[in-house]
């Protein structure tokens, strides 16, 4: 395989520095970063970056869809969204499922299994699924208590191919759960919760590692003492060194003064960046259909919502857009906002090779047009998207 050098760009090292320089890649990984302005290999195609930032390629560790695909709707609706998602910066994904338990269910799950791995314009670790453990609902979410039997058939179905889990603190019998989740190096998250310090805190000891959407479906406990304010998961989780965080940050679904006081809690290595988004994210304003019973409703500002009942239903919120909030909203240098999308999910997850601009890193590169939306991505060395 030929070489690719990219010349004369910003290389942001996530969490480092941002310096000057040229990449050189070579049979889909990183074999060197040099001095801007270096010799070209002769076998080398050459992209001019005129200045341009070149970051690491975006990891989205909880979204449900993109544009017209919504992973429920199966391998194809997967492929698709595989096809469009460096237009976005988005190289690696967790395609995140909400498991309703109902007739069929097996199948579908293993239908996505057995695509996973034919898909190549982008890489995907693993399955994300957000429940069936909750304690609370939400736009999908089922509610059910912790059952190990249950657990072991989804796993089953699964074939190894599950990365992260979300449950609740809260619900009942879920510690056996997670302990036997960390057992199979399934990564857990803490979502959907009502929960109090003690049932966090229990959560985080059997193996729990981060909050996904923080803030969002993370109820406090009620008063019980007039004037005491209560104190709950999202105290616990903030309090802990253990566990990271992330947020959707579309500036609807949370403040960004939350996400502010969580980089001081976290500081920028605890902190990331994720979409929840739904069908409809990267689209025109409309209606869309979704497998749940019902459509939503995406608009500027106003985020994917029940097209009737008006609550939020995941997101309309793409990488890019996300990133280009955070790095607006922090006061922090921008290696370190970048790492949000980046090297902070990739270490989460124990991808060693991803989220990183160094020799012996894949190449997953993305290019950014000064607007911050990407000129050109590339997967494991592969132009999957050009501007």
């Amino acid at each position: 395989m030929s070489s690719l050098l990219i010349r004369n760009v910003r290389v942001v090292e996530p969490g480092i520095r941002i310096a000057p320089g040229d990449v050189l890649v070579r049979n889909g990984s990183i074999v060197n970063i040099g001095p801007a302005g270096g010799a070209a290999p002769g076998d080398a195609k050459v992209v001019e970056g005129a200045g341009r930032l070149l970051t690491p390629g975006l990891i989205d560790v909880h979204t449900h869809g993109v544009m017209h695909s919504l992973f429920e709707y199966g391998p194809d609706a997967l492929r698709e969204a595989a096809r469009v998602l460096g237009r976005f910066g988005v190289t690696s994904l967790l395609p995140t499922l909400v498991p309703q338990m109902r007739p069929g269910w097996q199948k579908q799950l293993a239908d996505l299994v057995e695509a996973l791995p034919t898909i190549k314009d982008v890489n995907i670790p693993g399955l994300h699924l957000e429940g069936p453990f909750m304690a609370v609902g939400g736009a999908a979410c089922p509610t059910l208590a912790g059952d190990l039997a249950m657990l072991e058939e989804i796993l089953s179905v699964c074939a190894g191919r599950v990365a992260v889990m979300s449950v609740s603190p809260d619900t009942p019998n879920i510690i056996p759960v997670i302990r036997r989740l960390r057992e199979a190096n399934i990564t857990v998250f803490l979502t959907h919760t009502r929960a109090n310090v003690a049932q966090t805190e229990a959560a985080l000891d059997a193996g729990g590692v981060h909050a996904t959407h923080f803030y969002d479906v993370f109820y406090a406990p009620a008063e019980s003492d007039p004037g005491v304010r209560p104190v709950g998961a999202v105290e616990a989780i903030l309090a802990d060194p253990r566990a990271s965080v992330d947020f959707i940050a579309d500036g609807v679904h949370v403040h960004p003064t939350a996400i502010r006081a969580a980089v001081a809690a976290k500081t920028w290595a605890g902190v990331i960046l994720i979409t929840d988004s739904n069908i409809g994210a990267g689209l025109p304003p409309g209606i869309y259909d979704t497998p749940w019973g019902y459509r939503v409703k995406v608009a500027p500002g106003e985020a994917a919502r029940h097209e009737t009942k008006n609550f939020l239903a995941g997101s309309a919120l793409t990488m890019d857009r996300g990133m280009a909030n955070l790095l607006q909203w922090l006061k922090l240098p921008p290696e370190q906002v970048w790492a949000m999308g980046s090297l902070n999910p990739a270490r989460l997850l124990g991808l060693t090779r991803k989220g990183r601009i160094e020799a012996g890193a894949d190449a997953d590169l993305v290019l950014w047009n000064s607007d911050l939306t990407p000129a050109q991505t590339w997967v494991n060395g592969r132009s999957v998207h050009e501007n």
